[in-house]
C-alpha cells in the first residue's frame, strides 16, 4: 500500500516550530517512501478558532518548501480538507456507535456535570462521570431529543471489545493508558460537531492514511483511539508520536508563548532549509538496537544535511522518545554554513543576494549601492561573517552608505592609533593607487604589503589605520576585499578624506 500521510494543525494561532517538525516529518516520510502527504484543517473548536491561522500555516509551509500533495484550495481524492464540512460524515458514524451501544447520548447540563465531577471526587473516584444517561431507555432518550433538549454523545467504555496494545514506531510497545482517559469520554458535543477523538480517527480511515505523526501530546488518547477503531471495526494506521519540543528554558514549546513562530523566522532572515535541518535534528538521535544498517545511524545535532539527505536518512527508528530542547546556539551554527554552502555556487550567491536586498533597502533607501548586483559582491567577502542575510545591514554598513567617523567605536579606533604616521600612510597610498592598478583583490593585497613595508608599524597597525579610513569599524573583511567591493573611486575618496 502506498503510503499516505496527513499534518492535521488546528487554525488556533500561527504554526510553531514543534508543528514545523511534525510537517517535516510528514514531508520526508512521504517523499522517501513514495508516497503522499496532505494537509487537513482540524476547526471543530470553533471557539478557539483564530482568523487568518490556517493562511498563516500555508505561508509558513510554503516558505520552508513544505509542500503538500492535497489540501486546503485544491482539488483532491481525500477532500473536503475542512474538518467543519466534513460533520455529516462523523454524524454517520457516531450513529453508528450509537445503534452499536458503544455510544448513548448524555442530556446531563454543564452545571450538573461539574457538580458530578465535584462529587466524585470528594469521595476519592477516579472516575469523572457517574453514567447517569447511559441507563435511559431508548423512549427516553428519543423524547428528550424531540423536545429539542441539547446532548452530547459519550462512548460507553464499559462496552469496549478486545483489541491488541498499542504500538508506536517511536515509543514502541505501549502500556495501557486506559486509567489517564476521562469516563465515557465525549466523541460528539453539543453544538453537534464532533471531539477531536471522533473527527480524526473517522477523518484518518475515510482517507485512507496509513501513518499518523503527530505530537507526543496525543499519546495519552491513542487508547481511546484504538478503542474507536475496535468499535468501528476499522483498520487501524501505525502511529509515530514526536517527543515534545522545549524551550531553551525548558518549558514547553506553545503557539502562544515564545518566539517560537515559524514565519518570524522567515522575517529574521533565517534560512528555511536551515530552520528545518535544526528542527528536524532535535530528536533524531538514537540508533535502533534491532538494526546495524548504516542508514539507521542517527545524524549529530548539529549535522548539515540538505532536504534531500534529510529523505535519504529519515527513519522512525533513530528518533528519540526523549523530549529535546531546540538551542539557538545550534540553528546558528547551522544557518552560517548552510549560506556557506550557497555562497559557494553562483546560483546560490545571487540566490542570496536576491533574498538579501529587501533588508539592505529598507535599512539604506536612498543608497545607491543597495543593489542585488553590488550585494553579491558583498556576500561573497562577508563569506562566514554572516549568520543570517538579515545581519548584513548592521555588520558591514560602509558598503552602503559613507562611514559614520563620530561613533563611539570609529573615535575609539582614531586614539588608538599612531597620528604621526595616520596621514602618512593614507598619503601614501592615495600616491600609489592613483598611479593605476588592476582592481582585484589580490593586486590589492600585493599593493597593501608593499606598502605596509615602507613603514615601521606593526601590520595590525598598518591594516587598522586603513580600516578605520574605509570603514569607521574594527571588524570586517580583509582590507583588500573591503577596497576590492567599494571599487576605486569610493576608497580612494575615503582615503583621501581622512588623511587631512
Amino acid at each position: 500500500m502506498t503510503p499516505l500521510l496527513r499534518f492535521a494543525p488546528s487554525p488556533t494561532g500561527a504554526l510553531h516550530l514543534g508543528g514545523l517538525r511534525t510537517a517535516l516529518y510528514n514531508f520526508l516520510y512521504a517523499r522517501k517512501t513514495g508516497g503522499k502527504w496532505i494537509l487537513r484543517i482540524e476547526d471543530t473548536d470553533r471557539t478557539r478558532a483564530v482568523p487568518g491561522a490556517v493562511e498563516g500555516i500555508q505561508s509558513a509551509l510554503e516558505w520552508a518548501g513544505l509542500e503538500y500533495d492535497h489540501g486546503p484550495g485544491g482539488p483532491g481524492p481525500h477532500g473536503p480538507y475542512y474538518q467543519s464540512e466534513r460533520l455529516d460524515l462523523y454524524h454517520s458514524y457516531a450513529n453508528k456507535l450509537l445503534e452499536s451501544g458503544h455510544a448513548y447520548r448524555c442530556f446531563c447540563s454543564p452545571d450538573k456535570l461539574a457538580a458530578t465531577r465535584e462529587k466524585l471526587a470528594r469521595t476519592g473516584s477516579n472516575s469523572t462521570y457517574d453514567k447517569a444517561c447511559l441507563h435511559l431507555t431508548e423512549e427516553e432518550a428519543a423524547r428528550k431529543v424531540r423536545a429539542g433538549e441539547k446532548f452530547i454523545v459519550r462512548l460507553n467504555d464499559g462496552k469496549l471489545p478486545v483489541r491488541p496494545p498499542g504500538y508506536d514506531l517511536v515509543f514502541k510497545n505501549l502500556k495501557d493508558a486506559h486509567a489517564s482517559l476521562p469516563t465515557d469520554p465525549v466523541l460528539l458535543k453539543s453544538d453537534s460537531f464532533p471531539t477531536y477523538h471522533l473527527a480524526s480517527v473517522v477523518d484518518d480511515y475515510e482517507m485512507g492514511i496509513t501513518h499518523v505523526v503527530r505530537g507526543e501530546e496525543w499519546l495519552p488518547s491513542l487508547p481511546l483511539h484504538l478503542d474507536l477503531y475496535a468499535c468501528l471495526n476499522l483498520s487501524i494506521p501505525q502511529f509515530a508520536h514526536l517527543p515534545i519540543l522545549l524551550n531553551p528554558d525548558g518549558s514547553k514549546m506553545s503557539k502562544r508563548k515564545g518566539d517560537v513562530h515559524v514565519l518570524d523566522f522567515k522575517k529574521r532572515g533565517w534560512e528555511p532549509n536551515a530552520v528545518l535541518n535544526w528542527v528536524a535534528l532535535a530528536g533524531w538521535g538514537v540508533q535502533d538496537a534491532s538494526s546495524s544498517s548504516a542508514h539507521k545511524q542517527a545524524p549529530d545535532s548539529t549535522t548539515l544535511m540538505t532536504v534531500d539527505e534529510m529523505i535519504q536518512n529519515f527513519d522512525f527508528s533513530v528518533l528519540t522518545h526523549r523530549r529535546s530542547v531546540l538551542d539557538p546556539m545550534k540553528l546558528e551554527y547551522i544557518n552560517k554554513h548552510h549560506l556557506m554552502r550557497l555562497i559557494s555556487t553562483p546560483e546560490g550567491l545571487w540566490a542570496l543576494a536576491e533574498r538579501a536586498y529587501p533588508y539592505v533597502r529598507e535599512a539604506y533607501p536612498d543608497s545607491p549601492y543597495a543593489t542585488v548586483a553590488h550585494l553579491e559582491k558583498v556576500i561573497a567577502v562577508l563569506q562566514g561573517r554572516v549568520t543570517k542575510l538579515s545581519d548584513i545591514p548592521s555588520l558591514a554598513p560602509f558598503f552602503f552608505v559613507e562611514p559614520d567617523y563620530s561613533s563611539a567605536e570609529a573615535k575609539k579606533m582614531r586614539q588608538s592609533l599612531p597620528s604621526e604616521q595616520y596621514a602618512a600612510v593614507l598619503d601614501s597610498l592615495v600616491s600609489r593607487l592613483s598611479e593605476g592598478v588592476s582592481w582585484n583583490t589580490s593586486t590589492l593585497s600585493e599593493v597593501l604589503h608593499e606598502e605596509h613595508a615602507k613603514t615601521s608599524l606593526k601590520q595590525k597597525e598598518y591594516m587598522t589605520i586603513l580600516r578605520h579610513a574605509l570603514t569607521g569599524m574594527k571588524a570586517g573583511p580583509s582590507v583588500a576585499e573591503i577596497m576590492y567591493v567599494l571599487g576605486p573611486e569610493r576608497s580612494l575618496a575615503r582615503l583621501q578624506t581622512m588623511r587631512v
